[in-house]
C-alpha cells in the first residue's frame, strides 16, 4: 500500500453514506413486500397465497443457509498450518 492510498477515502468509509444505502435498501424491500398485496398469485399450493409468503420464505431460507454454513465451518475447518506443518 502506498502513501497515496493511505490518505484516500472511499465513499463507503463515510457512515452517512452507509446509512443512506441501508435506508434505501429497506425502503425498496418494503415497497416490494407491499406490492405483494397488489399481485394476483397463481401458486400450486395454498400456502403460496399468504401475504408476503415468498419474501418471508426467502428470508428464513437465507438465515438457514448462514447457520448451516457456520455449522459446516466447524466440521471443515483445518488448522492454520494444515498444508505446511513444518513452517
Amino acid at each position: 500500500m502506498t502513501d497515496r492510498d493511505k490518505d484516500r477515502t472511499y465513499w463507503l468509509d463515510d457512515p452517512a453514506n452507509v446509512k443512506k444505502i441501508v435506508r434505501a435498501l429497506v425502503a425498496v424491500c418494503a415497497i416490494v413486500f407491499g406490492a405483494d398485496a397488489l399481485i394476483h398469485k397463481h401458486g400450486d399450493f395454498q400456502v403460496e397465497h399468504i401475504f408476503g409468503f415468498h419474501g418471508i420464505y426467502g428470508f428464513v431460507v437465507c438465515v438457514g443457509l448462514v447457520l448451516a454454513a457456520k455449522a459446516l465451518r466447524v466440521v471443515l475447518m483445518r488448522p492454520e498450518d494444515y498444508y505446511d506443518p513444518d513452517a
